[in-house]
């Protein structure tokens, strides 16, 4: 059956549109008793783990091939955004810390902005804040320590913290009026008493091993988990934008602060995941931040995650 579209039709079904969406905003907030229609909390099974991936906010930004681009053409990164159906001047920003069970334990992988998004998030999984046994940071920007504190307290009481001892040992160093160094001490370490430091390859937990992917700062960590023979790479901030930092891996991010240790370490595990079929959670990918790593000619595509973690 062929379907012909006149021009007149095309024309009043998009008059329609705004319409359109206006109901279905208004009958997904009537249905929703007026919370929040997007989930905050998806599952997925790795073997004998459970993975959760925790969305802690999201927010929109300008000037993305400032961010994204750097080394690329106008004409080249509005070219690959044209071919992915995205603005070339502007970027969604995802925040997504990721939950892991294995072995009795719950173990929470970065804790977002602090806005007190991770604590909603959690309880939309079933968990409270002080049910979380170990924090692991893989690195130590400011959406990924903002929630170790709540006014002043330790947000995940009973848990003990985990991070690479590079990246904090970096932080550490810095003096007063550094904003990421500050807020480290404000946030990190009154905690160190209960963390343990990391080297490339430790084991967090059975099945969890930490990855080392520097240049996105110091000592930025990956991490390793497999269960039942499957695996799964938490990326951490790898990878930023899930279009532009796959289709370039040698486009410079703003946020990294060492620019050809961050390509290099991109294209390596990434390349790693693209060969060998491994799935991976990215920190900045569009909630619920999961999916699959495909060679696109010199680069990369990632291909978000539908129904094979089930």
């Amino acid at each position: 059956m062929t379907i012909r579209l006149t021009r007149r039709a095309a024309l009043t079904g998009a008059a329609a549109l705004p319409l359109a969406a206006s109901a279905a905003t208004r009958v997904a907030a009537g249905s929703h008793a007026g919370k929040p229609a997007m989930p905050h909390a998806r599952a997925f099974s790795l073997g004998e783990m459970s993975v959760t991936t925790l969305l802690d906010g999201s927010l929109p930004r300008d000037g993305a091939q400032a961010i994204f681009g750097g080394g690329a053409s106008d004409e080249e990164f509005a070219e690959v955004s044209a071919q992915n159906f995205i603005p070339a001047d502007m970027a969604q920003f995802y925040f997504t810390p990721s939950l892991v069970e294995v072995g009795g334990q719950k173990i929470l992988f970065d804790t977002g902005l602090g806005k007190g998004g991770i604590a909603s998030a959690l309880a939309e999984a079933g968990v409270t804040p002080d049910q979380i046994d170990v924090v692991v940071l893989t690195h130590m920007h400011p959406d990924h320590i903002g929630g170790m504190m709540t006014d002043g307290a330790p947000t995940f009481a009973n848990a003990r913290y985990v991070t690479g001892r590079v990246e904090y040992d970096f932080w550490a160093k810095m003096d007063a009026g550094n904003r990421v160094g500050d807020l480290v001490a404000k946030n990190v370490t009154p905690l160190t008493e209960k963390m343990t430091f990391l080297e490339d390859g430790a084991e967090v937990a059975p099945g969890i091993t930490a990855l080392a992917s520097f240049g996105h700062t110091p000592g930025h960590m990956s991490f390793h988990l497999e269960s039942a023979g499957k695996r799964l790479v938490l990326a951490a901030d790898l990878a930023n934008h899930y279009v532009w930092s796959f289709a370039h891996p040698e486009w410079e991010v703003q946020f990294d602060m060492d620019k050809a240790a961050a390509t290099a370490a991109r294209r390596k595990v990434l390349g790693m995941l693209a060969a060998d079929r491994v799935p991976m959670i990215g920190y900045h990918m569009p909630f619920p931040a999961a999916g699959f790593v495909e060679p696109r000619g010199d680069g990369f595509r990632f291909v978000p995650v539908s129904y094979q973690m089930m």
